[in-house]
């Protein structure tokens, strides 16, 4: 259904499945970049 973790993601923050924090954690692992945080949730990615 999902071709890369990002669309994944964008679906599952559309659905409210998953929460800006919850985000901020695949960016420190490393699942996404910050410029993806930014796409999905529309703010700056902060550590």
């Amino acid at each position: 259904m999902f071709n890369s973790d990002f669309e994944r993601l964008s679906y599952f923050y559309e659905k409210k499945w998953v929460s800006d924090v919850q985000l901020k954690l695949y960016v420190q692992f490393g699942t996404i970049t910050p410029a993806q945080y930014k796409v999905i949730t529309g703010k700056d990615y902060k550590a």
